[in-house]
């Protein structure tokens, strides 16, 4: 008898019961991640009269490729530059939030008598909202194009960065089980340095690789390259000391900045999706039903401080960064859940062994509940915000809409804040690129020379040479380019300002390129002699080829440059700061009724208010188009309103239609010979006064009439005794009208 591995006998088993368990909450409109959790119980080891999964260990590897593969589809959605650019508001609200769910969520463990590092895990678990959730949510209560909901995607960008920052964080407090000082900070500075490190040399070498193989890639190859750009990037984050999630994370987020990235979202999609599945699954599997019994309590108070919380913490952080009440309340409502990360948060005080059983049962049943409450919470937001204006003093509320409209769109930037602010950029990027040089050459390159090339002075020698060659144009850049020549000669010039100020800055760019230098002659040479003799080498090396270092290091940054905003001038799109409306881009239908029309025809400006400022039209932009320009089938639409005014013209972007023709099957329509006859009813009648194209929805493509065969027939041919007709359409209809009773 064949044996069957137990491996494939339980991916089936988990595959299987996720299928049932899946189609069951589709048909309730549930979150297909309650599904997979129910399965995971169903198929758990705490469940007996149902067949279990034998090969545990096993299925936790699926889950933790499950988490790779999760992560490293939020870096897709995720990008850098959209953590940039979602503003103070959204970093506030976030920052808010998240500071005081640690906080709830520590306060609330220890309130019920947990141990320390229970309460912090649940503030962790409690810090972080669902991204799958609430965008799901949005989708089916149709408010994406609400001003709030803006907002919400911005804090959700914020909240992935700090979940792998707290990844990270509790990895390292769950191994030191030390709650202060050096290895907190230690573990925040080698993220920040390694983050820093890859994003940088990923951008500049990632997306010119995929445009180099370009010609090479079919769907087949671009996804084998992804997936392993992914996981190089998971062995390197581990090698380092951190999680392979974290690494997957920061790749998907490179990937995210080339062009590629939605065909790569699109091609690894349903790779992500079946690793979830098991993921999540593993997460039902690790659920005893008999401790949610035992802390049913502890559950509601868990959940109850989950909504509560996040209410509060994310409406008063949105009213703190100068949004109006409204919004505010909205966002609050909309992030009031626990989701995914939340379980790979518990999943690590598992792994690691440092929480109690119970903390993952709790978390999962909290997250089950808020997730069933999150579209109710969308739902009455907005009448929530009409009874907090009836309920509130007039003052409150009028101090409320002062301080919203006294922050609104400060854009004040004084020369110092500008110099300053170029100097921190350019001295952090070239401090880490170099820190990256000179622990390549001591810990790779010089063991590498040694054995294989040179020994001794020889071996130390050749390191040096090149390590200075790759550190000379990042050494030029620290210590001797010019940044912000205008703002600099304002100051220079500025008889208010003192010059001792800018002359500091100089001195210590060019001191922190000498520290660099004397730091890797220490890693690799210990007498002082040769380090002042490599210092002043290096000194005069950048003075006397300073113009070749600096065409060198232009085509540098020009590349990554390219690379970094090579997506975003594919998809270029105005910059618009209203006061009091926002930004939506809908899609025009092919049935909608704008379809053809120019704007001066449609005058959607004086019907509905609003405004168009951008339409793509596949790779064509046309920005604030002319009113004689039509509008075409999928032509993308840029327009500028108020929440009301874009719901109300929503509806004539997405469009009306036949309801029968959009369910008329396809499978029914087909190619068919159809013999004429004395009975039939066409006889004699010419092909338009048959009535075929209308009551059959076909269409006559041949005439075969004694031998002599007529391709795609003029409608006034007249059907004869005998003509064979090739038609193709309603098999069904088609029957009805041309065969003989």
């Amino acid at each position: 008898m064949i044996h069957l591995p137990e491996l494939i006998s339980d991916l089936g088993l988990i595959l299987a019961a996720a299928g049932v368990t899946t189609l069951m909450f589709k048909i309730i409109k549930q979150p297909l991640v309650l599904g997979y959790i129910l399965a995971g119980l169903i198929v758990g080891p705490y469940i007996n009269f149902l067949p279990t999964v034998s090969d545990v260990k096993s299925i936790n590897i699926w889950a933790e490729i499950g988490v790779i593969f999760l992560l490293f589809s939020l870096g897709l959605e995720f990008s850098f530059k959209k953590l940039v650019k979602v503003g103070g508001s959204s970093s506030i609200t976030a920052i808010v939030e998240v500071v005081f769910m640690l906080a709830i969520g520590f306060g609330v463990g220890k309130m019920m008598g947990w141990n320390t590092m229970d309460s912090i895990f649940l503030g962790g678990i409690l810090s972080v909202s669902s991204t799958t959730i609430i965008i799901r949510a949005f989708e089916e209560l149709g408010v994406k194009h609400k001003k709030f909901a803006g907002l919400v995607f911005g804090v959700l960008i914020v909240e992935d960065l700090v979940a792998i920052l707290l990844l990270v964080l509790l990895s390292t407090l769950a191994v030191s089980q030390q709650f202060a000082g050096v290895e907190m900070l230690t573990s925040i500075l080698k993220l920040a340095f390694f983050l820093v490190l890859w994003f940088l040399g990923g951008i500049f070498l990632i997306p010119t690789f995929l445009k180099k193989a370009k010609k090479l890639m079919n769907d087949e190859t671009l996804l084998i390259v992804s997936l392993a750009l992914c996981l190089v990037m998971v062995l390197l984050a581990v090698k380092v000391g951190f999680s392979p999630a974290l690494g997957a994370f920061i790749m998907g987020s490179i990937l995210a900045e080339t062009t590629m990235a939605e065909k790569i979202e699109h091609l690894t999609k349903s790779v992500k999706d079946l690793f979830a599945a098991i993921f999540f699954v593993s997460v039902g599997m690790l659920i005893n039903p008999q401790i949610i019994v035992d802390y049913a309590i502890p559950i509601i108070v868990v959940t109850l401080a989950t909504i509560f919380g996040k209410l509060l913490s994310s409406s008063l952080g949105a009213l703190l960064s100068g949004q109006p009440l409204k919004t505010s309340v909205q966002a609050g409502m909309s992030l009031a859940q626990i989701g995914e990360f939340s379980f790979i948060i518990a999943t690590l005080g598992v792994s690691l062994k440092v929480t109690s059983d119970f903390l993952y049962p709790i978390a999962v049943a909290a997250s089950a509940i808020t997730t069933f409450t999150t579209p109710y919470m969308i739902k009455v937001s907005e009448p929530f915000y009409l009874f907090l204006t009836r309920i509130l003093p007039k003052r409150w509320l009028d101090s409320i809409s002062r301080y919203s409209s006294s922050t609104e769109g400060i854009t004040t930037f004084s020369d110092w804040k500008i110099l300053l602010r170029a100097y921190a950029i350019n001295t952090v990027i070239h401090s880490v690129m170099l820190i990256g040089i000179v622990f390549l050459s001591s810990k790779y390159l010089y063991p590498f020379v040694e054995k294989n090339l040179f020994t001794g002075v020889e071996a130390v020698l050749a390191t040096l040479f090149v390590s200075l060659l790759f550190m000379a144009p990042f050494l030029w850049a620290l210590a001797i380019r010019r940044i912000e020549r205008k703002a600099y000669s304002h100051l220079w010039l500025n008889k208010k300002y003192t010059r001792g100020p800018l002359v500091v800055l100089e001195l210590f760019r060019v001191a922190l390129a000498l520290f660099f230098v004397s730091f890797l002659m220490l890693q690799l040479y210990s007498t002082w002699v040769a380090i002042l003799l490599a210092i002043s080498l290096i000194i005069v090396v950048l003075f006397v080829f300073s113009r070749k270092l600096q065409q060198f290091y232009e085509r540098i940054e020009f590349r990554f440059l390219n690379n970094l905003n090579e997506r975003e001038q594919a998809n270029r799109q105005p910059e618009i700061l209203p006061w009091d409306t926002h930004l939506l881009e809908l899609s025009v239908a092919p049935e909608s009724e704008l379809v053809g029309k120019t704007l001066v025809e449609l005058a959607v400006r004086e019907k509905y208010g609003i405004n168009i400022a951008l339409i793509e039209r596949g790779k064509i932009m046309i920005p604030t188009p002319a009113p004689t320009e039509r509008l075409f089938p999928n032509d993308k639409v840029l327009i500028i309103g108020t929440d009301d005014q874009l719901t109300t013209v929503k509806p004539l972007f997405e469009g009306n239609f036949d309801e029968s023709l959009a369910d008329f099957p396809k499978k029914d329509m087909n190619l068919q010979k159809v013999v004429i006859n004395s009975k039939s009813t066409v006889l004699g009648q010419s092909i338009r006064e048959s009535g075929i194209r209308e009551n059959t929805q076909g269409l006559i493509v041949g005439i075969e009439r004694k031998g002599q065969r007529y391709l795609n027939p003029d409608s006034n041919f007249t059907f004869e005794n005998e003509d064979i007709v090739w038609i193709v359409g309603n098999s069904r209809k088609i029957n009805e009208v041309l065969k003989a009773d």
